[in-house]
């Protein structure tokens, strides 16, 4: 009994841990996520500045060579204007690819992803009582010990996408689903909601 009641602020402090531990996890999948769909919606509009930029090239250069004389130098410059910029942003593509550094936080989200799943199977097994501290603590340091190698090759965020990841968890509950929601993606064997009660009940 005494060793009952000493292991219960233990177990205590050690789920508390791993609850703050998956919530910080559940912030940073998130986040990474929409890193990833900002760098594509960068991409997105670099190629599109892309082709407006070689169209608008294209077309002076043509009027230069074809066009009235008149205005061959004016149009001559503003192609020369254009293009430079259009180097400009290809060069930018070079440096920094906004679809590389997508496909870098898609990954890191799915690995993050995984481990944020077996924090929540860990605080799951502990509400039902199917885990001990020792087996506990065991699965958290090996948690953690494969958190260090995502978060080591993970790309850097940054504040507009955690602002974000922050409203949609928050505000919109991205995260969070009803009964109802979810009995609609299992069977109905499974499913808790009112048509799967007894009718005399």
């Amino acid at each position: 009994m005494e060793a009952s009641t000493q292991a219960d602020p233990g177990s205590t402090a050690l789920e508390s841990q791993i609850r703050e531990c998956f919530g910080r996890v559940v912030y940073s999948t998130k986040t990474h996520e929409k890193c990833a769909d900002l760098c594509m919606g960068r991409l997105q509009w670099i190629k599109i500045a892309q082709i407006v930029l070689s169209a608008i090239t294209t077309g002076g250069l043509l009027t230069a060579i074809l066009g009235d004389p008149k205005v061959a130098h004016g149009a001559t410059v503003v192609s020369t204007l254009f293009s430079t910029v259009l180097l400009v942003l290809t060069a930018y593509m070079k440096d920094v690819d906004p679809g590389q550094q997508a496909e870098k936080h898609k990954k890191t989200a799915s690995g993050l992803w995984d481990i944020r799943e077996s924090y929540l199977s860990i605080l799951s097994d502990l509400h039902d009582g199917q885990l001990d501290i020792a087996a506990t603590r065991e699965k958290r340091d090996e948690l953690q010990s494969r958190l260090a190698t995502i978060y080591a090759t993970a790309p850097r965020t940054n504040s507009k996408a955690y602002g974000i990841a922050s409203d949609g968890l928050k505000a919109k509950e991205e995260m969070t689903f009803s009964d109802d929601e979810i009995d609609k993606f299992l069977p109905a064997t499974l499913r808790r909601g009112i048509s799967n009660r007894n009718p005399s009940e």
